[in-house]
């Protein structure tokens, strides 16, 4: 397959317009697409949430050829491409491996990081905070009703994880959700606003967490690596079903 075919598929699942329209209507910063192409015939894919060392090995050990991520494999413009400065990106052009990242479009699409970490809480329809065009992030929905131990035990089990921190003492019924590092100010109001009890994130600094039980709500923060990683393997899942060449996920369990 070629590289622009894979990522055809991506875009058919995520619609790259949606990181761009992201971008545009709140001011936010990506570099998704095609980050790296070597040029090459794609023989074989890997998906993982990020372009890490690690991964790399395992695209090798596979026979894998291109990477999909989340994560953007370059974020800010490096300067040089040495082993110090972007082990991973000289680690990609020296074994022949090109790279595709999909992030806010992947945040934001139907069926995408953010909806599916909402599925994982035991959420269906919602409120959503910042509506796109086919898509949005941030949600405020119903949940089965729980004790927030017994959802906090629910939360390990479905992301496959026992690093969670957990802030309150009210029972859970109305769940605010925001991959990744999403849950500030504007969020809080929001959760607020739609009658949650109970907010899910990751990566937050404590003003907020402080804000957010001082207004009666309880916090729960995943690993932002767990949060996400649960709807990217269903992305990639999706995406693996439409591929023609060998593909794979590698999940790096020391983040989980």
């Amino acid at each position: 397959m070629k590289l622009r075919e894979i990522y055809e598929i991506v875009d058919g699942l995520a619609p790259f317009a949606l990181s761009a329209e992201y971008m545009t209507r709140f001011g936010a910063r990506d570099n998704s697409g095609i980050l790296i192409d070597l040029g090459q015939e794609i023989s074989g894919v890997l998906f993982s949430l990020d372009l890490s060392l690690a991964a790399i090995e395992e695209a090798k050990r596979a026979g894998a050829n291109c990477i999909v991520t989340h994560h953007p494999a370059i974020w800010d413009a490096p300067k040089r491409i040495t082993p110090e400065d972007t082990p991973a990106l000289q680690r990609c052009m020296r074994e022949g491996i090109s790279v595709i990242s999909a992030h806010l479009n992947l945040d934001a699409a139907e069926g995408g990081i953010d909806e599916s970490l909402m599925q994982g809480l035991g959420g269906r329809d919602a409120a959503v905070m910042e509506q796109l065009t086919g898509g949005g992030y941030g949600r405020v929905y119903d949940v089965p009703a729980a004790s927030l131990e017994a959802f906090a035990e629910h939360v390990k089990k479905t992301f496959c994880t026992e690093r969670i921190v957990v802030y309150g003492d009210r029972p859970v019924r109305r769940v605010a959700s925001f991959c990744g590092a999403g849950f500030g100010p504007d969020a809080i109001r929001f959760a607020a606003v739609e009658g949650a009890d109970t907010i899910v994130s990751s990566d937050q600094k404590h003003h907020l967490v402080a804000e957010a039980v001082e207004r009666g709500m309880n916090v729960l923060l995943l690993t932002h690596y767990a949060a996400e990683n649960y709807g990217f393997l269903r992305f990639a899942e999706r995406a693996m079903a439409q591929l023609r060449i060998p593909a794979d996920t590698f999940s790096d369990l020391r983040l989980i």
